[in-house]
């Protein structure tokens, strides 16, 4: 009987592994972001099997890419998955269109994978396709019925007309149309606000004001906002969404940061490997402690990294191709945990 027993838990123990995937058990709740823009990445096998040796437990894509979806079978990897910016307007104007969406990219990988939200574009707020964001939203959240997953977008901080302090924060004037009615929908579904938060960019655009170690979370000194004490410049630039959400009534959504990170070289002693080590690698452990900000104590910011790889065909200036945790080549730009 004693025999029956073992071997029944060993079935199951193997039963369970296979289902749930190696990353399953204790894998990181970091995210890294999997961007492709470049001509000289593994290809997507090699890369989840980084994942899953690195125990990274989430994974952002920027469209349904269906190699690196066969990939991810199995594996445990919880998947922020976006749409393409220039298929928001006929997911907006078409329900049929967003069902098909889901039909193609969603329902034939969803016993699978671990599908966490969906990004409905990405910094498309102010533009063009900002229109289109809150009826794609509702689309496509109604074809996937009750599967769980929720919809969201992803905005820039560049949404915010006032960022400091942080409780002032407010969306701007001309983001305000979009942002508002987009937040409502968001605290009546329960769904996170999805923001790409960069302390990088803040600093660089005012150094007088911000001072490189308290964008590093290596300041020592406190910034006080009333009742409530700033130490690094993330918690800071993340609870002034948090402000802007709850004036425009919808102060029980979420921030989750569906972007953070700092590039190795492009932008002289500001870029360099060690600083980004220092800023990935006090980010984790300030995200892993579950110490919230200090407006949401006590409460985890989820956070995806930026980027898994240096891309070498991204444009702009230099440092756009510079925010990779690792080489093409899988070799670490610098050495990091994500436990």
């Amino acid at each position: 009987m004693a025999c029956n027993v073992q071997w029944l838990c060993l079935i199951f123990s193997i039963t369970l592994s296979v289902l749930l995937g190696p990353n399953f058990a204790g894998a990181s709740s970091i995210g890294v972001c999997y961007g492709m823009v470049a001509n000289n990445l593994p290809p997507p096998r090699e890369v989840i099997d980084m994942y899953t040796s690195n125990q990274i437990g989430r994974m952002r894509l920027y469209d349904p890419n269906l190699e690196a979806f066969e990939a991810l079978r199995n594996t445990g990897i919880e998947v922020l998955v976006g749409v393409r910016n220039e298929d928001l307007q006929q997911l907006a104007n078409s329900y049929s269109a967003a069902q098909n969406w889901i039909a193609t990219y969603i329902t034939p990988y969803s016993h699978q994978i671990q599908f966490r939200y969906i990004a409905v574009g990405n910094e498309v707020i102010p533009g063009d396709s900002a229109q289109y964001v809150l009826p794609a939203m509702k689309n496509l959240q109604n074809a996937l019925g009750n599967r769980g997953i929720k919809v969201s977008t992803s905005i820039a901080t560049s949404v915010l007309g006032v960022s400091y302090p942080p409780s002032a924060g407010a969306f701007s004037q001309d983001t305000m149309e979009y942002m508002v009615p987009i937040a409502r929908y968001l605290n009546s579904i329960g769904a996170p606000l999805l923001a790409n938060v960069y302390p990088y960019f803040a600093y660089i655009g005012d150094t007088i004001d911000i001072s490189l170690p308290y964008a590093l979370f290596v300041s020592g000194k406190v910034v006080t906002d009333g009742r409530l004490s700033y130490d690094n410049l993330f918690d800071s630039m993340v609870d002034a969404l948090h402000a802007a959400l709850g004036k425009a009534g919808a102060p029980q959504v979420q921030v989750v940061v569906s972007e953070t990170g700092w590039p190795s070289h492009g932008n002289g002693k500001v870029t360099t490997p060690a600083n980004a080590q220092i800023y990935n690698s006090n980010l984790i452990s300030h995200v892993l402690s579950s110490r919230g900000t200090p407006r949401r104590p006590g409460n985890s910011t989820e956070t995806y990294l930026f980027s898994m790889f240096n891309e070498n065909m991204k444009p702009g200036a230099a440092v756009e191709q510079h925010w990779g945790l690792f080489h093409p080549n899988k070799w670490p730009v610098y050495p990091i945990s994500f436990l």
